[in-house]
């Protein structure tokens, strides 16, 4: 399993290998500089030329180590520090390179290299490069016809991907140790190119433990081992009832993409409950789903009767496209206070919680019956919690971790990755493609996990599944259409292929 750690757990993990396990940080620093060096040369050819940017922390001790093996080997290697101070393991790192003869240069070199490994700042980072730094974090984009980073591009955050205006961008980023919860967030995703891990023998503690304290990559191997494998003697009733309630006359095409997608789900029974105006549109456009009406006129109505037919159902999603109304808040009290298997809230269920119920929700969710998940992007957890944004971002792992606990729920949040999360279990999924930030894929997504968990996975394993496989389908259907053409019709039809992809693991 692939873990992906905060900047806090990563020095923790340090701490635990260096003074209860007794490795020295000289030799685990060692250990960094030699992996780099390895990528470096992978990255660049035999009659290429390197620059090595450090500074003086320990992401700049590696990068002393990485510029002396490559002198030794005999290659042509430059190093750029513009640092004033040193850690002591840096400080002797540069001593041994200088020893060597390697010359570091205080002033940028006017000059192209065929590799700059970015070695300035690590996950310390916070606030913004400027001065020698800034004029580092541009040598180093200017330098380089590729850029290597050690840990994570020099100005972005470990913890939430957050940039500042001068950050590296890199062509590859190497994780010391393990994966950086920056590289997969925010602006991370697009600054750190290709990312890769070095195990260099840090432990992390808690390991032992059933449940881990760490977030972890969704991968295939993961996805595969939480669908159970279905048997020749069955029939439609063993694979779980799930209910679409969607729709509304501004926003019909949100319900067919959800049905759609639940389809594709694996669940032996998905049933589209809409508003009684528009139930006429899906009528034959997806033979296999059941139509009901809730709701007499052009939105979805409370009340008890109607949905009193939810709650034989294994699973339910609410909120695609019926719109915030005091309506569809009633309805989901309702489900919290009746239901009890697993409910999915998306986009206007969630609106209408913001609304109407902002200020009591752990109330609200305090004696709730059903297994929740509940699925915003960023703007729609800044409407919940009251953060702004931009506050939401900053917090990395900790926004939506802090919001599950409270609503003793699980929260799948949806930004250029995807975060699951109950609280106690983080899971992060990275499958996906640009060409998802269009309308309707939320939808899919919705639709997608409700019939997952219709067909026995809890809301944190169907989010995850869910997400991974989205994510994939996606993939699959964009290498026909391309990011820019790809719409959410299109990755309907590549979810198969993406169930079919599990099928090696």
């Amino acid at each position: 399993m692939n873990y992906v750690l905060t900047n806090a757990q990563m020095r923790e993990a340090d701490r635990f290998t260096i003074d209860a396990l007794k490795i020295p940080s000289l030799l685990l620093m060692e250990r960094a500089g030699a992996a780099l060096a390895e990528e470096a040369e992978k990255l660049c050819p035999e009659d290429g030329d390197l620059v090595v940017v450090c500074g003086g922390g320990n992401n700049g001790g590696d990068g002393f180590v990485c510029a002396r093996i490559l002198l030794q080997k005999g290659r042509d290697v430059a190093v750029v520090c513009v640092a004033e101070k040193f850690t002591e393991e840096c400080k002797k790192n540069k001593e041994e390179f200088e020893k060597l003869g390697g010359e570091v240069f205080s002033v940028f070199p006017r000059k192209r290299f065929s590799l700059a490994v970015d070695c300035l700042f690590g996950t310390g980072f916070q606030g913004e490069l400027d001065g020698k730094n800034g004029a580092a974090a541009d040598f180093i984009n200017a330098a380089g016809r590729k850029v290597l980073s050690a840990d994570i591009p020099s100005g972005v955050s470990g913890n939430s991907g957050v940039a500042a205006k001068r950050a590296v961008k890199a062509d590859e980023t190497l994780c010391i140790g393990e994966y950086k919860a920056g590289v997969f967030l925010g602006d991370g995703m697009d600054l750190a190119g290709e990312t890769k891990r070095a195990d260099i023998g840090i432990s992390l503690p808690g390991l032992s433990q059933e449940q881990p304290p760490y977030a972890f990559l969704i991968g295939k191997d993961e996805v595969a081992a939480l669908l159970p494998k279905r048997k020749r003697n069955t029939h439609k009733g063993t694979y779980g009832r799930t209910a679409i309630v969607a729709g509304s006359k501004k926003y019909t095409g949100a319900v067919y993409l959800a049905a759609a997608a639940a389809l594709r789900s694996g669940a032996g029974y998905t049933s589209l409950f809409v508003p009684e105006n528009i139930l006429q549109s899906y009528l034959l456009k997806l033979p296999e789903v059941l139509l009901s009406p809730i709701g007499e006129g052009d939105r979805v109505a409370f009340n008890e009767k109607n949905f009193e037919k939810l709650l034989s159902f294994d699973s339910v999603a609410f909120g695609m496209g019926t719109e915030a109304s005091e309506d569809v808040f009633e309805g989901v009290k309702y489900l919290l206070k009746t239901y009890s298997g697993k409910l999915i809230l998306d986009a206007d269920a969630l609106n209408s919680l913001a609304k109407y119920g902002r200020g009591h929700l752990e109330e609200l969710f305090a004696e709730k019956k059903c297994d929740v998940l509940l699925t915003p992007h960023y703007k729609e957890l800044s409407r919940l919690t009251g953060d702004c944004v931009g506050t939401v971002a900053e917090k990395g792992l900790d926004a939506p971790g802090a919001f599950a606990k409270a609503l003793k729920a699980t929260v799948l949040l949806k930004g250029a990755s995807t975060i699951v999360t109950d609280g106690a279990r983080t899971a992060v999924n990275i499958a996906g493609t640009p060409g998802q930030a269009k309308g309707g894929s939320g939808d899919v997504l919705s639709g997608l996990i409700a019939g997952l968990c219709a067909g026995g996975l809890s809301a944190f394993d169907g989010g995850c599944a869910g997400a991974y496989l989205a994510g994939k389908a996606a993939e699959f259907a964009a290498e026909e259409t391309g990011e820019y053409s790809l719409t959410a019709s299109d990755e309907i039809l590549y979810i198969s292929d993406a169930f079919l992809s599990l099928r090696e693991s």
